[in-house]
């Protein structure tokens, strides 16, 4: 993703360097492209390239509309291709190697809890017998309401109680495949209970607890230490209960977690033939089994490198598909037991491209200084002052490493001497003037260089700018800040122009963590973004993509900043752009009442306030009408930033 400074110039800029900086044809895996205007568009079938859109028209439509930013996008579109092309890629494995059992697709509802998303994946999903995980009561409850299919698996994990299992059993005696999967022995007797008060056998899977772990940010939750599953002597134990209850044959599923966002292909092999083996010996037991499920964990290509890196991986989703189908047959075959129906709970790559989040950036902070070195005024400066100076002015390639030690040695000197109050806020206005026109010549000639020195190494970042945001990390992207998470962001036009700034975003919470300073690069993680120079009087729109995962249900209300607006939409097979479905986001109100306000007492309460004020002569009575007026209003507002009305 590293542009050289030469093509930055305007005359040699291409939207192919636009394309190359931001990565956006090797992660957005043909979703999202720049088109010949320069603005990105969304493709959500990349079969049919005619069925596209562009981002700011889509955006435009809904402010036209009446919708403020930031605003959250989804595309149903996408949804329905993502849901074909998993289902589709094991069939093409299935045929490709003979394998004689079946493939069942589940999505766990924590990934991503909406309604809209729980609806789309029931619907679009019911041709392919596409499930629904639940780990909740909560859960559950939606997953039965909408899974209206008795071929699609309805798989049950996490903590159960009693009414978890009887509603599970309630599904089941309705048509629905629900698969009780016990993740602790206490489970288990409750289970036997209450599925024999209500006559009824339950499907059983059993999670077991893989010595096998993978890397990336979520290795914790698979291998020895998994919070859930059952060890070798829990899982015997569990055989030997239900043989004695005469419930062994209700067995019928391997469960296995190793972690979400895997990037090794090898770690995943890894792991499926550990849990085969245990799969053989279970049925060596004496369960029927039939069904083993590889749980979540593949990847999605967040940074575009295709690599091992935790926000990548270093494999295809065919290739994903057919190393699964060519093991598991392998180690059947070798046992001479048939071949089980292959169950993957993967939620992050089925909704994370269909989320983008779009805010505009509302001003801007530069530490660059000057493009010219700031003149010494007539009045005597200290030694110091005048010692920068000199410094700044004799700046070359061949004294770099010298000089640039050399102000910021006099930057500090100044600092301490403005704390003895020896220096003048002014003199030490006019030092740190100079030394950002230093940094930035300094910068520019390392730039040239073939080779730079280490310590040259952090230079790009201290000199970055500040693109204020209009969003809220804490609230819309809580894996960047919790995590260090990584999604794709780039600007949505003005790709014909270079752009010329490096910068880190900030959103709008008073909270120094409320910030994004690591971004996607091929070599590396990068700290700053480039990023265009803003125009008076015109919206700057930047994209953080792939976020259909996790981020809605995760955010929170760091400064009372509530969920975003919402806008569903599908693209016609000529890019005809339809707003399905628009849904406001928190008003003030709203999130006040989170937090145990009452909207109705506060309104009260500055009645009574502003009625003070108007007895104690600071108001009139016309005066507590406009204050009072403005409150209520201000209640029923977004809790984002407004732009003023004309």
């Amino acid at each position: 993703m590293k542009i050289e400074k030469k093509e930055l110039i305007a005359g040699k800029w291409t939207l192919d360097n636009a394309r190359d900086l931001y990565g956006i044809n090797n992660w957005g895996d043909g979703y999202f492209k720049i088109d010949r205007k320069g603005e990105v568009c969304v493709v959500p079938d990349p079969s049919n390239p005619k069925a596209s859109a562009s981002l700011p028209e889509i955006v435009g439509g809904l402010v036209e509309r009446g919708s403020d930013l930031p605003v959250l996008l989804r595309f149903e579109d996408i949804l329905a291709s993502r849901i074909r092309l998993i289902n589709e890629s094991f069939e093409n494995a299935i045929k490709k190697y003979g394998y004689k059992g079946e493939y069942r697709g589940v999505f766990p509802i924590k990934v991503n809890q909406q309604q809209q998303v729980i609806d789309e994946i029931s619907t679009f999903g019911k041709q392919y017998h596409h499930g629904l995980e639940a780990g909740s009561k909560a859960e559950l409850i939606a997953a039965i309401s909408y899974l209206d299919d008795p071929e699609a698996l309805l798989i049950c994990n996490g903590y159960k109680d009693e009414m978890f299992i009887r509603l599970a059993l309630c599904a089941q005696m309705m048509d629905l495949k629900c698969v009780l999967v016990v993740e602790t022995l206490n489970e288990l007797p409750i289970i036997i209970r209450v599925s024999q008060e209500m006559g009824i056998k339950p499907i059983l899977g059993i999670r077991i607890k893989l010595s096998a772990s993978a890397g990336g940010h979520w290795k914790e939750s698979g291998g020895d230490r998994s919070v859930f599953g059952l060890n070798s002597a829990q899982v015997i134990k569990m055989v030997d209960i239900l043989r004695e209850e005469g419930m062994l044959d209700c067995l019928k599923l391997l469960h296995y977690h190793l972690g979400s966002q895997i990037p090794h292909i090898r770690q995943i092999r890894n792991g499926l033939m550990e849990a085969c083996r245990i799969y053989t010996g279970l049925v060596g037991e004496g369960a029927p089994m039939g069904m083993i499920d590889l749980g979540g964990g593949l990847a999605v290509d967040y940074d575009g490198s295709h690599t091992n890196f935790a926000s990548s991986c270093n494999y295809t989703l065919d290739e994903y598909c057919r190393d699964i189908v060519d093991l598991v047959q392998q180690v059947m075959d070798e046992a001479e037991l048939p071949h089980p129906t292959i169950v993957t709970e993967s939620g992050r790559a089925l909704v994370a491209y269909y989320s983008l989040l779009v805010f505009n950036i509302l001003d801007t902070a530069s530490f660059t200084g000057a493009d010219t070195l700031p003149k010494l005024p007539e009045e005597e400066v200290s030694q110091v002052t005048a010692d920068i100076h000199e410094a700044a002015a004799n700046i070359r390639e061949k004294n770099l490493q010298e000089l640039y030690h050399d102000v910021i040695y006099y930057r500090d000197e100044t600092r301490e001497l403005f704390k003895r109050g020896q220096v003048s806020i002014r003199e030490r206005a006019l030092v740190e003037s100079i030394f950002w026109y230093a940094m930035k010549r300094i910068q520019k000639i390392v730039k040239g260089m073939p080779y730079a020195p280490d310590e040259f190494e952090g230079l790009d970042e201290a000199l970055s700018d500040i693109y204020y945001g209009n969003l809220s990390v804490f609230q819309s992207l809580p894996d960047v800040w919790a995590i260090n998470q990584l999604f794709p962001i780039m600007p949505l036009h003005r790709h014909k122009e270079a752009p010329t700034r490096d910068a880190v975003i900030s959103d709008i919470t008073c909270d120094c963590d409320g910030k994004i300073d690591r971004f996607i690069d091929l070599q590396d993680v990068a700290k700053s973004l480039p990023l265009h120079e803003l125009k008076a009087g015109e919206e700057y729109l930047v994209g953080v993509f792939l976020v259909g995962a996790y981020q809605e249900t995760l955010g929170d209300l760091h400064n009372l900043l509530g969920d975003t607006n919402v806008a569903s939409v599908r693209i016609g097979d000529n890019g005809e752009i339809e707003y399905v479905r628009e849904l406001g986001g928190d008003s003030v109100k709203d999130v006040l009442t989170y937090v145990e306000y009452d909207p109705r007492e506060l309104v009260n309460r500055f009645r009574e306030k502003a009625e003070r004020a108007v007895r104690g002569g600071l108001i009139n009575g016309q005066m507590r009408r406009v204050l009072t007026r403005t409150y209520e209003e201000g209640l029923r507002g977004y809790t984002y930033y407004e732009s003023s009305e004309d």
